[in-house]
């Protein structure tokens, strides 16, 4: 009897301890960085990464390149290819058929919008009254990581965003965002708005006062936008304490001025010169704080960019090279004046014309007793006659137009049945949205062709390997990746799959 209950207890302590075993084993499995670090660099092209690599430091992209893991083959699966698609794409992995950002600006509702309007809120750290502050991620119809990092650890992890552009701080921060920062122009210092706080933090007031420039002198377009970013970053990282709770936290930077310089001075030039080597040095400096306040090793990174650019057309041709660019303007006029010729009613049948999007006046057009679907036809016929443009799409009707698969595929992931308008234009390769006048030098992006879509991606830190890939890979894979990494679930509506070759 004492035999036989012995040999119970004994089965008993035996599963208990295997079971504790197997528990204490799948712990140790999830284990997680401190810190989720991404850094969008807003117009990169990829080649930057190699046009300036002799001039780099050691310590900033070179240090990227040499410690962390590059795929260099990523591509933009989607167009048009513009700065909030691109921070919003990176974040959730996800395309504006589903994210509902379909462009810096769009139609909501009838109205223009930009990608982070929202009335119902005010400016914090400003005039209430500011349009500058009426920003939310109310317009983003999908979460982000941060957004699953906070539903996988119960809210406890600290998710922020800080930029100069309002939608580069706020789309990547996500819904459930502790706090996004962006730069008020006419303020002269960073503000959020009342989505997230009542008030801004006694540091972040201490931050403005220190850092406070000119009223509306403008930081994004020279190199003290770069620095002034990442400053802010690491007050927030250090008063935040981000990095130092028992789950993991995250911040995304998105660095603005590197967009402003380019559309200003081109992908050539002193001034594009001078921002990427500020933005080495910066990074670098970054870097070091990351490894002294998180700990070398304990943080995930990674660095990408919203797209890239076109180089200026006026400096193609005189390389004999093909480029251009195109102005909606008067495209738009002479749509309206061919379309009011072929229906006998004058009025604006064209409503926006918004980087490659045509938005016709539904209310026009049904006013007078029109048929939308002839109307769009005569617009696309028309459209296809001018040469500026590869190819003209009804949205409505992709899947029967005569283009190559892989930019059917990049259409339809950028078409908004809601947001996006009626007719998608496709430029020719080498051309950008933007009239390119005899003495314009500055650059645009928004296409399908390499130089808009290809950008860097580099992962570095936390469980990350050494090395590069040319494999094809996509902004979309990004929050992929991030989220496999830390065995949480992916975002809700991401079609990107994990990039494997990325940890050890």
């Amino acid at each position: 009897m004492h035999l036989k209950l012995y040999n119970n207890m004994k089965k008993a302590l035996t599963t208990i301890i295997l079971a504790l075993s197997f528990i204490t084993s799948w712990s140790a499995e999830v284990n997680r960085p401190k810190l989720i670090v991404g850094i969008v660099v807003d117009q990169m092209r990829w080649d930057y990464l190699y046009y300036y690599y002799d001039q780099y430091g050691d310590n900033g992209l070179k240090r990227l390149l040499s410690k962390g893991f590059s795929c260099e083959n990523t591509m933009i699966n989607y167009v048009p290819t513009v700065t909030a698609i691109g921070h919003s794409c990176v974040y959730t992995g996800s395309v504006p058929a589903f994210t509902g950002i379909a462009g810096n600006n769009f139609i909501l509702n009838g109205r223009n919008v930009t990608s982070v309007t929202d009335t119902t809120v005010h400016a914090i750290g400003s005039d209430i009254s500011h349009k500058d502050g009426k920003c939310s991620p109310r317009n983003l119809l999908a979460n982000t990581i941060g957004d699953q990092l906070k539903l996988a650890t119960n809210f406890k992890s600290k998710v922020f965003g800080v930029a100069l552009k309002d939608r580069a701080s706020i789309l990547p921060a996500g819904h459930a965002a502790d706090g996004a920062y962006w730069w008020d122009g006419a303020a002269g210092h960073f503000i959020t708005s009342s989505y997230y706080m009542d008030k801004l933090p006694k540091w972040v007031d201490y931050f403005n006062s220190k850092n406070n420039t000119k009223p509306n002198f403008d930081i994004k377009t020279s190199t003290q936008g770069v620095t002034m970013t990442f400053k802010m970053a690491e007050e927030l990282l250090k008063n935040e304490r981000l990095g130092k709770h028992d789950v993991t936290d995250m911040i995304a930077v998105s660095i603005s001025s590197t967009d402003a310089i380019g559309h200003t001075y081109s992908t050539r030039g002193k001034e594009n010169h001078d921002v990427y080597m500020q933005l080495d040095k910066d990074l670098a400096h970054f870097l070091q704080v990351l490894d002294r306040e998180v700990g070398e090793g304990k943080y995930l990174l990674f660095l990408t960019a919203d797209h890239g650019a076109v180089h200026n057309g006026n400096f193609m041709n005189a390389h004999k090279l093909p480029g251009g660019g195109y102005s909606s303007q008067p495209v738009k006029e002479k749509l309206n004046k061919h379309l009011a010729s072929t229906f006998g009613k004058e009025g604006n049948y064209v409503a926006h014309i918004m980087d490659c999007r045509i938005y016709l006046d539904h209310g026009f057009i049904e006013q007078n007793h029109l048929d939308l679907q002839k109307v769009k036809k005569e617009a696309v016929a028309l459209l296809k006659q001018d040469p500026q443009f590869a190819y003209v799409v009804d949205y409505d009707d992709i899947a029967n137009a005569c283009v190559p698969q892989f930019l059917r595929e990049r259409i339809i992931n950028g078409y908004n049945r809601m947001r996006s308008g009626d007719i998608g234009v496709i430029l020719q390769g080498s051309h950008m949205h933007g009239t390119v006048g005899p003495d314009y030098k500055g650059t645009s992006h928004g296409t399908w062709n390499p130089d808009d879509s290809h950008i860097p991606l580099i992962f570095m830190g936390w469980h990350v390997k050494e090395g590069s890939t040319s494999t094809p890979t996509y902004m979309t894979d990004i929050a992929a990746t991030v989220c496999a990494m830390l065995h949480i679930q992916m975002p809700d509506c991401c079609i990107g799959n994990a990039i494997q070759e990325v940890w050890k």
